[in-house]
């Protein structure tokens, strides 16, 4: 089945496992009161690190928190990583949400899944060349499954007989975006009718730690303050916090999801991508890599730039990172930036890596559906220039009374590598 047309995309199905808590209303409570998931890095082989701070999920049996013995076999948790394991928590909540667990054959062959890592489990890595060492019977028969950055894709499509596109992304910390966008191409143009997809990301690991920590990417002054550590566009930022998590959504072509009467929860409007073609971890300082990607998914989203109201920002809280995207997002919309509301979800949870564009569009899709914008929390002092609305410590009622609230959200990855989402609200 191929159509010529595009066709319209809408979400009906949100999942999420992020620091803040276990499942999308969870985390969307929490971040909308201001609530913050980074804490010490408490665990001796951490203890040499500059940085001791990470923003972990909740583990635990309380409400809220990740019992993953409630979700899997001892055999089955031996066959996946962390990272795997929170892509399947988030995608039941999310197909469980859209009410779409197909049967028929067309609908599975129909079905597909989109699902992005940004980075394999160092620490299983590292465990397996130590076994190897030992001897060569004791590596483990998972152990290559377990580190492929498609695997949870894999396992989604296996685990719910999902036979259409089987896709993955690994483009560093724009994963999760630009999976949900490659996944609304598929549907507007024809080879889906539904797509689970988004990202997923466990990297709380001393390599991974140590990793970041040479190259002076993460905060190092908060050691003490765990809490204060991630702090977009402030003016005491020095380095994001890493963080840990997976998003997941159900997209669907808009008939198909009308006709089986599905919950809407916003529409994907347009899609846009972009290469720096500057730097292996730097963001050209002109930002026009980022200008580019925001306009590309405006033009496909056909709407105007004053009809954009809200950015949900990458802002890491890094110096040069938050600094050059304030200044796309000037360049782009000019006097209109001034009427922009912008915020950044990193201040309470961290950075989620290759998971952190799909966890951003889904809070991009509660805001819009809300009327709510979430905060940046931790902004106390705003840096000299970066002077524009960026919802400082409390959440934000939506300023504009209009028919349709339409929204972006921003993920820029290691590599250069830049991606948009275009997202509005039903009618």
């Amino acid at each position: 089945m191929t159509m010529n047309c595009a066709r319209r995309v809408v979400v009906t199905g949100l999942g999420l496992v992020t620091p803040l808590g276990v499942g999308a209303p969870t985390t969307w409570l929490q971040l909308t009161a201001g609530k913050v998931g980074t804490a010490a890095l408490t665990d001796p082989r951490f203890s040499q690190m500059p940085c001791r701070v990470a923003a972990p999920v909740p583990r635990g049996k309380e409400d809220g928190q990740l019992d993953l013995s409630k979700h899997f076999s001892p055999s089955e948790l031996r066959t996946m990583t962390p990272a795997i394991a929170y892509a399947l928590v988030a995608a039941q909540e999310a197909i469980e949400n859209a009410g779409w667990k197909p049967e028929c054959p067309m609908e599975q062959e129909r079905t597909g899944v989109a699902v992005g890592m940004g980075m394999v489990d160092l620490d299983d890595v590292l465990m397996t060349g130590q076994a190897l060492q030992q001897k060569y019977s004791k590596v483990s028969p998972y152990f290559v499954p377990r580190i492929l950055t498609n695997m949870a894709a894999g396992q989604i499509s296996m685990k719910y007989s999902f036979q259409g596109p089987n896709h993955s992304v690994s483009t560093a910390c724009a994963t999760g975006a630009h999976a949900i966008g490659d996944a609304f191409r598929f549907i507007k143009y024809g080879s889906a009718d539904v797509m689970v997809c988004g990202g997923t990301e466990a990297s709380i690991t001393p390599l991974g730690i140590a990793g970041f920590c040479r190259l002076r990417a993460l905060a190092t002054n908060f050691n003490d303050d765990p809490e204060r550590a991630s702090r977009p566009f402030d003016a005491k930022r020095e380095g994001f916090v890493m963080g840990e998590g997976a998003g997941i959504l159900v997209l669907e072509e808009l008939e198909h999801a009308l006709k089986r009467n599905a919950n809407i929860y916003g529409e994907i409007l347009g899609y846009g991508l972009s290469g720096d073609a500057y730097h292996y971890t730097a963001p050209r300082e002109d930002g026009k890599g980022a200008v580019r990607a925001m306009k590309m998914a405006i033009e496909e989203a056909q709407v105007s730039l004053e009809d954009v109201r809200y950015i949900n920002a990458h802002a890491t809280s890094t110096p040069l990172g938050d600094a050059i995207e304030v200044t796309a997002i000037k360049s782009l919309f000019e006097e209109h930036a001034e009427n922009l509301q912008i915020s950044s979800s990193k201040g309470a949870m961290g950075h989620l890596l290759g998971a952190a564009g799909a966890v951003e569009a889904i809070l991009t899709i509660l805001a819009c559906h809300a009327g709510y914008i979430p905060p940046t929390v931790n902004l106390e002092d705003p840096s000299p220039g970066l002077d524009l609305d960026f919802v400082p410590l409390e959440s934000k009622a939506w300023l504009q009374m209009a028919d349709r609230r339409i929204a972006l959200t921003n993920s820029f990855g290691f590599g250069g590598t830049n991606a948009t989402l275009c997202i509005a609200s039903c009618y």
